[in-house]
């Protein structure tokens, strides 16, 4: 394969883009921690719930209109879909891993997908956003980091 061309799409076959279900994936991630439902994003974008559901599973590919709205509803910036994508994925598209943090200037440990998915992680994090005084949050957050062990 020379290095203009992309590996054979997954859809041919009947089956999503891997790179379509990790976008749909990291959609359903930041509307979950965002509390937010199907029938509220759809409605924010102009969707059906079914269409918003279709997206998540990478059944339907997102468009680059479509993105840049989701970002904007979702209050991340586009990159945050592709963030965390496996890299032997990333190598079979072409495409680099982006390995930057996001949010806090700090350096933070990456999360398996399975404890970004936990009830207790979404909890934490929604609660963590409904404290509407910034020093408030910042104070809670800085406790947090003191209570976990150094080198961790």
């Amino acid at each position: 394969m020379d290095g203009d061309e992309l590996p054979e799409r997954a859809e041919k076959d009947g089956r999503p883009s891997p790179i379509d279900v990790h976008v749909g994936s990291r959609i359903r991630l930041r509307r979950t921690l965002l509390g937010m439902s199907q029938e509220r994003l759809g409605e924010a974008l102009g969707l059906t719930f079914q269409q918003v559901q279709k997206y998540e599973r990478g059944v339907n590919r997102v468009g680059a209109s479509r993105l840049f709205d989701l970002s904007r509803v979702l209050d991340v910036p586009i990159s945050f879909f592709f963030d965390d994508m496996p890299e032997s994925l990333a190598n079979t598209y072409g495409g680099q891993v982006s390995r930057r943090p996001h949010g806090f200037s700090e350096s933070q440990d990456r999360f398996g997908d399975d404890t970004l998915n936990r009830r207790e992680t979404l909890e934490l994090v929604r609660a963590y956003y409904r404290i509407t005084d910034p020093s408030v949050r910042k104070r809670v957050f800085e406790l947090i980091k003191s209570l976990v062990p150094e080198g961790n």
